[in-house]
């Protein structure tokens, strides 16, 4: 016996819940690079303040290293690349917002549409309708806006923070894809290594600079340091279980909501000014992610078996 549901009718949780953790990532990631800037001003440099933050989140999470360590001697060569990947995204975000310009350098972090398509191609099999690739370009088209200089020419990167900022979207983007396709891995693993890789690739930079000193750090310093360690720890894990359970391209257009909430916040916490233009790409972009869910074919009904 077979009974047909309609698409419209396919539980609805299934498709809320990773929706509702990508957005708590663009929310958080919107915001969280005003902390590390008042972490600074504090006298805690961005690689210091990275790595206190992501081991204080790796402490909260330690109950999740069992399970983490056993898969990550399974998963072979995609733990490395996972690990690298979302480390760098992490780490390399930090560093681009401390010191330029927030919103050109998330512009540029926020190309990672283009190389999520190559990369879920390459490693999905994943291939977007027609449709699909206008709500790309519809997305690219808003970042493009919102980016353009006409005395800095053509919008790429113009200094150190926004060649970082562009990288850190390519480990994002290729993070994001080694995630879904790595399915040996549970969750609760992609939420460790996301901890444990940006910790790894923080340390090379902070020994450089004379290693790690808590000594100096004040009680509000350390009430925001544990209030961000927090919020990443819930967070890493509601984009993982996001990212696991849909397409990675829609994924990365639901993160471009980010854009939206950092360009109110450095309005009116870094004093970086929205013109008409940013408005109006911003709006291109949010209009991409709502469509996003249109980017595959989806089927009209579903049979299912009640053998």
């Amino acid at each position: 016996m077979a009974g047909i549901i309609k698409g419209g009718q396919v539980s609805s949780k299934q498709n809320v819940m990773p929706i509702a953790g990508i957005l708590s990532g663009a929310l958080v990631w919107g915001l969280i690079w005003y902390p590390y800037r008042v972490l600074q001003t504090a006298g805690i440099s961005g690689p210091m303040g990275t790595m206190i933050t992501y081991s204080l989140a790796m402490l909260l999470g330690a109950f999740m290293l069992p399970r983490a360590w056993r898969e990550f001697s399974s998963a072979g060569w995609w733990t490395l690349l996972l690990l690298f990947s979302a480390g760098w995204a992490n780490f390399g975000y930090v560093l681009a917002m401390l010191h330029g310009e927030v919103m050109r350098v998330l512009l540029l972090f926020y190309l990672a549409p283009v190389w999520t398509i190559l990369f879920s191609y390459w490693l999905l099999g994943e291939r977007l309708n027609r449709y699909g690739y206008l709500v790309i370009a519809l997305s690219l088209g808003g970042a493009f806006i919102m980016l353009w200089e006409p005395a800095l020419g053509m919008p790429f990167p113009q200094n150190s923070s926004e060649w970082t900022g562009m990288s850190a979207g390519l480990g994002f983007a290729l993070s994001n894809v080694v995630s879904r396709r790595a399915t040996c891995l549970s969750v609760e693993t992609k939420t460790f290594s996301i901890w444990l890789g940006t910790a790894l690739l923080t340390a090379p930079l902070l020994c450089w600079q004379g290693g790690v000193s808590l000594q100096g750090i004040g009680t509000q310093a350390w009430l925001i340091l544990g209030l961000l360690s927090i919020a990443l720890c819930a967070v890493s894990f509601a984009v993982q279980y996001g990212v696991t359970h849909m397409p990675a391209n829609r994924a990365m257009l639901l993160f471009l909501f980010e854009l939206v909430i950092a360009a109110i916040a450095s309005y009116f916490l870094a004093g970086e000014a929205m013109k008409l233009r940013d408005w109006i790409g911003a709006a291109l972009i949010v209009s991409a992610s709502l469509l996003s869910g249109r980017l595959y074919a989806e089927p009209k009904i579903k049979v299912i078996s009640t053998n």
